[in-house]
């Protein structure tokens, strides 16, 4: 988990800067779910060896977390409605392959845990897998910018990173009010 959350903590910067220099709501959404993957995976490093009363009250805080990029991305894309220039499509494509290299990375280094019924775990697979899913939409998006010359599929993957949030925070949640205290 903890490596994992630095390479999500790293590339953060990254996409991040290049999601403000191009204008990209969808690299936008996947940076700020960097940041928040970072986080939740710091604290699922700090929190497993507690007892599961207190995983379960860590796993509905992260549920709430889980939200943050959605709420970030909901605003910047109304922004974008306002001026729907595209991104520049090659800094976007290459920006998301690399994003996606480091979600495949956390995603094989969490993938035993993709099962496991506690919420803690549930959050770190599905973030991961979430992710990687976002930015094989977000390079399509810089492939399709090349030949039509639009900022809407940006808006749209953008608001769709939104909805994958917004799913695994409802995920989070249903197994953070499942866990008991004979979960180990």
């Amino acid at each position: 988990m903890l490596l994992v959350a630095l390479f999500n903590l790293a590339y953060f910067f990254v996409e991040f800067s290049v999601a403000i220099t191009i204008g990209s709501v969808s690299l936008f959404a996947d940076s700020v779910d960097f940041l928040e993957d970072a986080l939740i995976n710091l604290l699922i490093f700090a929190a497993l060896p507690w007892t599961a009363r207190r995983r379960r009250a860590v796993g509905s805080v992260l549920a709430f977390v889980i939200l943050i990029p959605a709420i970030a991305t909901i605003w910047t894309a109304i922004s974008k409605i306002l001026d729907p220039y595209p991104p520049a499509p090659i800094p976007l494509a290459v920006t998301a392959f690399g994003a996606l290299l480091v979600n495949l990375a956390a995603a094989a280094l969490l993938v035993r845990h993709r099962h496991h019924s506690g919420s803690l775990t549930k959050a770190a697979w599905l973030s991961a897998r979430n992710d990687a899913l976002a930015n094989i939409a977000i390079i399509t998006v810089g492939i399709l910018t090349i030949w039509f010359a639009t900022g809407w599929l940006d808006i749209v993957v953008g608001i769709g990173i939104a909805i994958l949030n917004i799913d695994a925070a409802r995920a989070v949640w249903t197994a953070a009010r499942q866990e008991t205290d004979a979960t180990p």
